[in-house]
């Protein structure tokens, strides 16, 4: 399939320059907002505590709400934005602003209130309870916030880790009530909001920008492929215990300009599964005839996709992910992988460009039995001259696999190879800190992560 038209010249700028442009646009919106409270606020108006304290409010009220907006964009599931940066850093952008939010806007709660209960000469807990009973629409959003810790508190990695994907998924679906209730708040109450017209019109722009991107990329582009590609379910084929390939065909199915190593995001259109979209990476070359993804038994949804009828109809999502070639800088390439993390390692094992050599595959599974795809893989290696080493055992001889000195035996030269890593959460802290002990740059090291 075509390659997708990367933007022009942007592109070819290296990941810490792409990133550094995205940064200095959220800066420069930050910027205006910060520009508009200071158009605002003359010197005068902040002569005593009281005032000091509002402002401080109206400052991180501003800036907290904006980085709300920003979480909506970051995770909008925007394709121009995923190839720039990609879906794993994004996702890392996203649990790190959505922090910040957070604590802006409980900041801009408790200075306000403060500020308020200064300047009228009462206690803190009286002016709590006149704010949110008399200032329209401030109940509601203080049940926004109440909404937005609770989203918080459920994405720290601890909790996450007890949801199911189900109910995590649910819960975030609370931020756009969030956004939803608090917004009148501000314009009823913001004093750079009351009598300025002009700074209405750049906030509801900031909101309807946003929401757009949203709306365009997570409803109306689906929709459209939909009825475009028809994407149908042609076979579920075992692989090994409790995993399956899942072929999916479809109508001009180039068009989506897909490449080895990204993931959809897969809705299959049963009574028990239309509603919920999961991720899985591609795990061999799309061609116009069919797509292939990997579905491991781990959960309710992915036990239903172990038998899932021929001729089901799917919505694909996508595609998504920087995990490509288009990260390589060198010209060896490690790929290491385990678990489901073997099919967009399996599928770029197949299309990366190199010679006999060049490419080198650590293949992680407990039990033999367990590794997918080895016939494949074993038939790939002879053909481009690829090394493949299968690291069957614990998970201590797991640990000792990605021991620096073994890694250093496995693949020499591992220094200078760039690596792609894939596979259970435990294992990718392994190999990495064994890798960047082998004298791989943190650079060179490639990690995919679906933490959408």
């Amino acid at each position: 399939m075509r390659r997708h038209a990367d933007p022009p010249r942007i592109a070819r700028l290296p990941q810490r320059a792409r990133e550094g442009l995205v940064f200095a646009a959220v800066a420069a919106g930050a910027m205006a907002v910060l520009t508009m409270w200071w158009l605002d606020t003359p010197a005068s108006s902040l002569a005593d505590l009281g005032s000091k304290l509002t402002a401080a409010g109206r400052i991180t009220g501003l800036l907290g709400t904006y980085l709300v907006l920003i979480e909506v964009v970051l995770m909008g599931r925007i394709a121009w934005l995923d190839r720039l940066i990609g879906m794993d850093r994004l996702a890392v952008w996203h649990r790190r602003n959505g922090e910040y939010a957070i604590w802006l806007l409980v900041a801009h709660t408790v200075l306000t209130i403060w500020g308020y209960a200064v300047a009228d000469h009462t206690g803190v807990v009286h002016e709590t309870g006149t704010v949110l009973l008399s200032y329209p629409d401030v109940l509601a959003a203080t049940f926004a916030l109440g909404l937005l810790i609770m989203i918080g508190v459920v994405s720290a990695r601890a909790a996450r880790r007890r949801l199911r994907f189900e109910t995590w998924y649910f819960i975030h679906l609370y931020t756009y009530l969030a956004i939803a209730l608090s917004f009148a708040h501000q314009l009823a109450t913001g004093n750079d909001f009351i009598a300025h017209p002009a700074n209405r019109i750049l906030w509801v722009a900031f909101y309807v920008l946003s929401l757009g991107l949203l709306v365009t990329y997570r409803a109306v582009v689906p929709v459209r492929n939909a009825f475009r590609h028809r994407l149908r379910v042609a076979s579920v084929v075992e692989e090994a215990p409790g995993v399956v390939s899942i072929y999916v065909t479809g109508r001009r199915l180039e068009e989506l300009r897909a490449e080895a190593g990204q993931f959809f995001l897969w809705r299959f259109l049963t009574r028990e599964g239309w509603w919920q979209a999961h991720p899985f990476s591609l795990s061999a070359v799309p061609n116009p005839d069919w797509l292939r993804i990997m579905v491991k038994t781990a959960g309710d949804f992915t036990a239903h996709l172990q038998s899932i009828p021929p001729g089901t109809r799917v919505i694909a999502e996508g595609p998504y992910g920087a995990f490509t070639e288009a990260r390589r800088i060198r010209r060896r390439v490690l790929l290491v992988g385990g678990g489901v993390g073997i099919a967009p390692l399996r599928s770029l094992m197949e299309s990366l460009s190199g010679r006999p050599g060049d490419i080198t595959v650590l293949y992680r599974a407990r039990r033999r039995e367990d590794l997918a795809f080895r016939e494949e893989i074993d038939a790939l290696a002879l053909r481009r001259g690829a090394r493949v080493h299968y690291l069957v055992g614990s998970r201590r001889k797991a640990a000792n696999s990605f021991d620096p000195a073994a890694l250093r035996t496995l693949v020499p030269k591992i220094a200078s190879h760039d690596v792609y890593l894939c596979g259970p959460p435990a294992m990718k802290v392994q190999a990495i800190a064994g890798l960047r002990a082998a004298g791989v740059p943190r650079r060179h090291i490639h990690v995919e992560a679906f933490e959408l």
